[in-house]
């Protein structure tokens, strides 16, 4: 799968451990940043990353941050993408089978580095359900 990525500096870290991940499964990863510790305004690095799979770029996309939430945010104001916060592993598999979300968002200071490569995952291998959801979904795009 091709996979983009973004984060701001409070994500550095777990976008590497991700990216790493990600690579090592087989998948391909498109870096949009940030690439460093350094402090960036996040929005410059997650919505290039939002726009990617909104394109069809990449199929999907893994946001990062402190918290998550204004990665989450910024990707969503992109038309076509449904990015779904992620704290545990229900949030992640939910988000998938659900709302067909095909961004997530993870904050590096909210769930461990365990936690975050299992949330990536479970996410992936998570099929949408499609039936009585597929109506939200089309509701939410056309938005």
């Amino acid at each position: 799968m091709n996979i983009a990525i973004g984060s701001d500096h409070a994500g550095y870290r777990y976008k590497e451990l991700i990216k790493s991940h990600l690579q090592a499964a087989g998948h391909t990863v498109k870096d949009f940043g940030t690439n460093s510790p350094e402090a960036v305004d996040y929005p410059l690095y997650i919505r290039p990353a939002a726009e990617a799979v909104a394109s069809g770029e990449c199929e999907r996309g893994i946001v990062l941050g402190g918290s998550g939430n204004g990665e989450a945010i910024v990707a969503n104001r992109v038309k076509g993408v449904r990015c779904a916060l992620c704290w545990n592993l229900e949030s992640a598999k939910l988000g998938r089978q659900h709302n067909n979300a095909n961004v997530i968002s993870i904050g590096e200071r909210m769930v461990t580095e365990q936690m975050a490569l299992d949330i990536v995952d479970a996410w992936l291998a998570t099929p949408f359900e499609g039936g009585r959801h597929q109506r939200r979904i089309d509701l939410i795009d056309a938005v």
